[in-house]
């Protein structure tokens, strides 16, 4: 039997605390700090994640005997290290490890030391080096800020100009804070794109159901990227003989490479993928579950997320045996007007009743006098799961009408490209 804290306050989270609450052996869950939906899971508390010795305090008085950490700011911060030092038993990286989501120059880097396929690049801290180096690129780019910029620090120009602007924008005008003192620019592929996690603890590894996340804002895959508008799973396009090959040539040379560097990985890592012409190449790592494909990989795990979890921490996951529904998932994320610019909340929500096979993920939400108000821009993760995709499609929305709020905006066309196969 275990006691429980989750770290996070998102969608993701809500997913987390959801499925370990349906756990055999969990006592008792504490997310920290939470938000209206995990409180329906288990006690939110108001902690301050950023101060490792007051979690460290809260997990002594609690008798934690699990962390789960969901963001990347705290895994970035060293949180799991901190927890570590004191004997708390933390399923997620290390710093050194989550490097590997929080640079993406150590990421492109760590990626052409071991071999692991990923489009060209190059990296650069003065803005006169970058615009020169735009002059000589015979293919179209991606400018990236090297830190963590919440999902928004991923730019695709069109043009030379936009391309020059982009870039004064981050390393002059600091658009992106501290995460873009440095930047990326990368070849621009094309492909479809396939996010696959996988549990491990260092040394093996075990994948989830692969999933499709769609950023774009409008439907279409057009308008401004966003931290995912949706997204569904499995992805029929990615093949079993896909995965194998995605195991073979990215996520097991990521854990092996890790681990030859002196750096265990433990917890959940997350390839951004794109099917290429030219076959699989990485978009990017994360150190963490994705969000929003956890709210539609989890709905689908039969086996208990507790054993997946401690069997990593304990370095034992070859020995667990993880099963999964053969069912399908999609979610669909409703925001805010405005997102993901300038966003409207404090509007509150109003709720109908859901069937037994639809969820509805808080993410940007607070409550306020027992009533649910949005405070972000990402305000719920509408998920479904049924026996295909279609049905599942069909589940979330028409169920759309169940939540709403004033200036509610959220794609018409989640999970339909998996109903054209692979074209």
């Amino acid at each position: 039997m275990m006691n429980v804290l989750i770290i996070g306050s998102g969608g993701r989270e809500h997913a987390l605390a959801w499925k370990v609450a349906q756990s055999s052996r969990l006592t008792k869950l504490y997310t920290a700090p939470g938000n209206p939906g995990t409180s329906l899971c288990g006690e939110n508390v108001l902690l301050d994640v950023s101060n490792h010795d007051d979690v460290v305090r809260f997990c002594k008085e609690k008798q934690i005997d699990l962390v789960i950490i969901g963001p990347e700011i705290p895994l970035a911060d060293g949180l799991t290290d901190s927890l570590s030092t004191n004997s708390i038993r933390c399923f997620g990286p290390s710093q050194a490890a989550a490097q590997i989501e929080a640079s993406k120059v150590f990421s492109k880097n760590f990626m052409a030391r071991h071999h692991i396929p990923t489009a060209r690049y190059a990296t650069f801290t003065r803005l006169d080096e970058a615009l020169s180096y735009l002059d000589h690129v015979d293919y179209p780019i991606v400018i990236k800020a090297s830190g963590l910029a919440a999902g928004k620090g991923v730019i695709l120009p069109d043009t030379l100009e936009e391309s020059e602007a982009t870039l004064k924008s981050i390393l002059i005008e600091k658009t992106f804070g501290d995460a873009g003192e440095e930047v990326v620019i990368e070849e621009r592929l094309s492909g479809q794109e396939v996010s696959l996690m996988v549990f491990t603890d260092g040394k093996s590894i075990a994948p989830m159901i692969p999933a499709q996340d769609h950023k774009r804002l409008l439907d279409g895959d057009r308008g401004p990227n966003t931290g995912g508008m949706g997204a569904y799973a499995p992805a029929p396009i990615f093949t079993k003989d896909l995965l194998n090959e995605a195991l073979d040539s990215v996520l097991k040379p990521a854990i092996d490479g890790l681990r030859s560097e002196g750096t265990l990985f433990v917890g959940v890592l997350y390839a951004g993928l794109i099917l290429t012409e030219n076959g699989i190449s990485v978009l990017e790592f994360n150190a963490r579950f994705g969000d929003p494909e956890t709210q539609v990989v989890l709905p689908l795990l039969e086996t208990d997320l507790l054993d997946i979890a401690d069997a990593c921490v304990d370095g034992n996951l070859k020995d667990i045996n993880i099963l999964w529904k053969n069912d399908a998932a999609v979610c669909l994320v409703l925001a805010s007007k405005g997102y993901p610019e300038k966003v409207e909340i404090d509007k509150p929500v109003v709720f109908g009743e859901l069937p037994e096979n639809v969820i509805c993920f808080h993410a940007g939400t607070k409550m306020e006098n027992e009533k649910v108000f949005t405070s972000g821009g990402r305000v719920f993760g509408l998920t479904a799961w049924a026996n295909d995709i279609e049905s599942a499609i069909d589940d979330v929305y028409s169920n759309v009408k169940n939540v709403s709020f004033d200036g509610m905006q959220y794609r018409k066309d989640i999970a339909y490209r998996a109903l054209e196969g692979s074209k």
